[in-house]
């Protein structure tokens, strides 16, 4: 794989009080023709994150067609799973139903946080999305006891399938360098209750790597393909192939996207959403500093 790209397309500059930084995790929706609504996490003041969009036109990325005026995803009041922020996961559509799964964020004490994972529901393509719970739809248990984190999900068939990151440990909580925080696979009939046994869907591939994050599936007729991020020194995006969806081959030097010579995407490239459109693939990704240098766009040669 080899992907061209197509340039830095938005990053939050004080737009709206919950917009003051960052562009972080975006995600796309189709709407129309060539339009795509991007979702991402921007973040306020207090470095809270709450989730809005653009619209873009593919052939034209870098023009923004419009701005969300306010989030679409907020912040919970204080003392639930997500009164620390909300950051993108995924989106899924079934049965003319819109399902935003997010990112729950509680700053933590004795660990930097603890993540859980909320779910919003639209129920058509222009009406708002409502958490169906003040409480978390897949938290923390004894499969996964330290923390959770961003969910892909797709349905396949009568299943719904999540690909999601869970730590391992946190070492001594004092330094992300220490913890362990790579893919777990679930299962659900719903979407909403999910069956998880701990399995691992892809592990380190040495032991200068910690964490994985923000994994990206797309079915193709052949083969099972993610997109993910991950670090040891610095976020890359990494590639992976399954026979099946459970059983994962990484092969990150197929990849086919790094670091740019200079830029916006100098440092880091992070945080993949790859998609199909007109017999195209595309790809939206962070860069430097997990997304403070806002999103881009590639797309993949032939």
């Amino acid at each position: 794989m080899r992907w061209r790209k197509l340039g830095n397309v938005f990053c939050a500059a004080g737009e709206h009080p919950w917009m003051l930084t960052h562009a972080a995790n975006p995600v796309a929706e189709w709407r129309h023709g060539d339009v795509f609504r991007i979702y991402f996490s921007a973040r306020d003041a207090q470095r809270r994150a709450h989730i809005g969009y653009v619209d873009i036109d593919l052939n034209a990325p870098q023009k923004i067609l419009s701005l969300s005026d306010a989030p679409v995803i907020t912040p919970g009041e204080t003392g639930l799973f997500d009164d620390s922020g909300t950051s993108m996961g995924c989106l899924v559509h079934h049965d003319g139903k819109r399902y935003l799964y997010y990112l729950g964020w509680n700053l933590g004490v004795t660990v930097p946080w603890r993540n859980s994972i909320g779910l919003a529901v639209s129920e058509g393509p222009d009406s708002p999305f409502v958490k169906v719970s003040r409480a978390p739809v897949m938290d923390r248990s004894e499969t996964d006891p330290f923390s959770i984190s961003y969910p892909w999900v797709l349905i396949d068939g009568d299943r719904w399938r999540m690909w999601y990151g869970s730590n391992l440990s946190w070492g001594t909580g004092t330094r992300q360098e220490e913890m362990s925080h790579l893919f777990k696979y679930a299962e659900s009939d719903d979407g909403r209750t999910w069956r998880r046994d701990g399995a691992i869907a892809l592990p380190f591939k040495d032991e200068t790597e910690y964490a994985m994050s923000k994994p990206t599936v797309v079915r193709d007729a052949d083969l099972y393909r993610m997109w993910y991020s991950y670090r040891g020194n610095a976020y890359r995006i990494g590639y992976a192939e399954s026979p099946d969806g459970a059983s994962w081959t990484r092969r990150d030097e197929l990849a086919g996207i790094g670091p740019s010579e200079s830029g916006w995407d100098v440092d880091t490239v992070c945080y993949p959403c790859v998609f199909d459109h007109a017999g195209e693939r595309f790809m939206l990704y962070n860069g430097s500093r997990y997304g403070d240098t806002g999103f881009g766009l590639a797309v993949l040669e032939k």
